[in-house]
């Protein structure tokens, strides 16, 4: 449910402790409710959040949103749109307070050409993330939505995540009447 990646954390902030990188990464906050990039836009530098905890979510070209993940520690964000020189694919939103190291695009470019740890990094977050969206797929195909809406509290609860009722029926991808059979279904 929240994703983390301490080993892509500890890289960034190696790179941020040393002196010839000042300027290239920097340290910022973004309040509650924030958004952090806007689909549909094209980024304006690279993200890994250092600590808290956001939403990666689409809106349809009905309106309806969906969240794809919820992000926290050590993950990054922008990464693929500046590979592909594209828009950003989804939004990224702040559900608590979140401070995030911020790369410049051509430092982040410079990176990608020459640090085989970066690319070794950033191959794993793909392969991780292909893994996920799979398995959450069958996931939500398999069972039904009182199963998995349970299992969702479950995590919920463990990770200490508090989620609005619009937010869990935009990442269960269901409406939030549904949402609310479901919830007095388990009761």
């Amino acid at each position: 449910m929240l994703r983390t990646n301490q080993l892509f954390l500890d890289y960034i902030e190696d790179l941020y402790n040393k002196k010839e990188n000042k300027g290239n990464i920097v340290l910022e906050s973004f309040s509650k409710g924030e958004e952090m990039l806007i689909q549909n836009r094209k980024p304006s530098r690279i993200m890994l959040i250092k600590d808290g905890i956001t939403k990666c979510f689409f809106v349809e070209e009905n309106g309806k949103e969906y969240i794809v993940e919820l992000l926290g520690r050590g993950e990054v964000i922008g990464e693929i749109e500046l590979i592909r020189n594209i828009p950003c694919l989804c939004s990224i939103e702040a559900l608590t307070e979140v401070c995030a190291y911020t790369l410049s695009i051509p430092y982040f470019q410079s990176l990608i050409k020459t640090d085989l740890v970066l690319n070794n990094l950033l191959l794993d977050v793909f392969a991780q993330r292909i893994i996920n969206t799979s398995s959450r797929a069958s996931y939500q195909q398999l069972y039904t939505t009182e199963h998995t809406l349970r299992q969702f509290l479950e995590l919920q609860a463990q990770q200490g995540i508090h989620l609005s009722k619009e937010d869990m029926a935009a990442y269960l991808g269901i409406t939030v009447r549904s949402l609310n059979r479901a919830l007095k279904n388990l009761i």
